[in-house]
């Protein structure tokens, strides 16, 4: 896949993590990658975001961050609020189209969940992703509640046409319970597609030649990782 848009069921799921490993495991395969965050909300002009966060765990990717609003808010929101042009799905597409003319991956990170307003006509990440055909990987919660909010955002691509890429997990505990435990099982069907990974809580605390040495073990073969589900359930007890 040239395009693959990151989504979460919620805010701080693990999605920039999860986009790190993601990119971390392409760029070990010997594959160029690129990142948009289209709208960046709640940081200052001179804070790190996430591209910068990415760069730092990932390594050399391209980073574009098309606009940053400064109070955490929905990105429709922000802009409003700050005065400032929101950032409509036609300037996603055509900031990814250009990345991946010379990128063999350009990673789309949302802000918070898939339908949250990007713009005053109520445009969401899910109309960027139409524009740009691409699969929706969708990022998850590990624990009780994950198979709810994973069932309505899975279940709202397809409403829509999109495609799901399939389900990873953006903060594994380390003494997963027993909920936790049987949503690997679970998510799957929740999601109506594959579990492609479980990265590990506390992943971004890693340092960065840890954290790129790591990735691929946290992401199944169709992100570029050797991760497999059945083994890590049988891991788990």
């Amino acid at each position: 896949m040239s395009v693959l848009v990151v989504t979460g069921t919620g805010t701080e799921v693990g999605k920039t993590v999860v986009t790190a490993a993601v990119a971390a495991a392409a760029l070990s395969a010997g594959h160029s990658v690129a990142m948009v965050k289209p709208a960046q909300t709640g940081v200052g002009p001179d804070e790190p975001g996430d591209v910068a966060e990415v760069l730092r765990l990932a390594g050399p990717v391209t980073g574009v961050e098309l606009a940053r609003f400064p109070e955490p808010l929905a990105p429709a929101t922000a802009a409003r609020r700050a005065g400032m042009a929101p950032v409509p799905p036609k300037e996603i597409e055509r900031a990814t189209a250009e990345l991946a003319a010379s990128h063999d991956l350009v990673l789309v990170e949302g802000a918070g969940g898939l339908l949250v307003r990007m713009d005053e006509a109520g445009a969401t990440l899910a109309d960027a992703a139409r524009l740009l055909d691409a699969p929706v990987l969708i990022v998850a919660q590990a624990g009780l509640g994950t198979l709810n909010t994973t069932a309505l955002t899975a279940e709202a691509l397809r409403s829509r046409g999109l495609r799901c890429a399939g389900v990873v997990i953006g903060s594994w505990p380390a003494d997963p319970d027993l909920a936790t435990r049987c949503n690997l099982a679970d998510l799957p069907e929740a999601a109506q597609a594959p579990l492609l990974g479980a990265v590990p809580e506390g992943a971004g605390s890693l340092p960065p030649g840890d954290f790129r040495a790591m990735a691929t073990s946290w992401l199944a073969p169709r992100l570029s990782g050797v991760w497999d589900v059945e083994r890590f359930a049988r891991a788990q007890g």
